[in-house]
């Protein structure tokens, strides 16, 4: 599908070898939890998942599509250390607020930075943020149930699927789009992201996210009140005030008198 696309260009995608068994047992008993059935199935077949594409922009590609599922070497735990290497570092679970709400009704609770639940990383997202395979109740014990959150920018938790089969159905039906996971956030892709949206469509896509909302704010520019001649309005000339009808008599007689005289001179010459 990709390849027939208008524009995409370098198609690649990773062959990788299954994963041992011994190397996911070795996983479980490190971090002292079990994979999911369908993950353990998935990296029995392939250690990973990456796929990228580009398209060509003046017959040069550029890198825009990719899909990422980290090998099982690569599924770290967040929030275990700290972010720097001094003893008194702040860690993630540093910014764990009581006061946050929790699940009630159709939202679900959300994950915790503390030791109250399990995070590890499926896909670093291109430093859009972090797809994560969450352990949501560690405490007393682990639970086997797991869900498959979005953790963005600003660190806030985004619910995309109950399992792992469902997220990769999404990853595949979205084609890999850059920034694909905010379409699950409430504030959506960017505008960048949704031109690309778009341009190459994912596979299922609600229309209704490509769509403007109406409340937002648009610079609408009317050219042809931009660049419409203004009509510029007639300069009035003041006329010079009238003068009375004996002054003009002087003053005609005066100039015929200086003009005879001039001509009177001139034929004496």
């Amino acid at each position: 599908l990709l390849e027939t696309s208008p524009g995409v260009a370098e198609v690649t995608f990773v062959e990788k070898e299954p994963a041992e068994r011994h190397t996911i047992i070795s996983w479980e008993q490190k971090n002292s939890c079990i994979l999911p059935e369908d993950l353990k199935n998935f990296y029995l077949m392939t250690d990973g998942f990456q796929m990228t594409w580009s398209v060509k922009t003046d017959d040069t590609p550029m890198p825009l599509g990719s899909m990422v599922i980290n090998s099982v070497s690569k599924l770290c735990r967040l929030g275990g250390s700290s972010v720097y290497t001094l003893p008194n570092a702040p860690t993630l679970a540093d910014l764990e607020d009581d006061t946050d709400e929790e699940g009630n009704g159709d939202k679900p609770e959300k994950p915790h930075f503390d030791s109250r639940s399990l995070i590890f990383e499926l896909d670093p997202c291109n430093g859009n943020g972090k797809v994560c395979l969450v352990y949501k109740h560690a405490k007393p014990v682990i639970s086997p149930d797991t869900e498959i959150w979005f953790l963005d920018r600003a660190l806030y938790w985004h619910f995309l699927t109950k399992t792992f089969t469902a997220y990769y159905r999404l990853l595949i039906t979205h084609l890999g789009l850059p920034q694909w996971q905010y379409a699950f956030t409430s504030y959506g892709v960017s505008p960048q992201a949704k031109q690309w949206f778009n341009m190459y469509k994912p596979i299922t896509i609600n229309t209704a996210l490509l769509s403007e909302e109406a409340d937002s704010f648009v610079n609408k520019l009317d050219p042809n009140k931009v660049f419409k001649s203004k009509n510029k309005t007639p300069v009035i000339k003041k006329k010079p005030p009238s003068q009375p009808a004996g002054s003009q008599k002087s003053h005609t007689s005066m100039t015929s008198s200086k003009t005879s005289s001039l001509a009177g001179n001139s034929s004496r010459k």
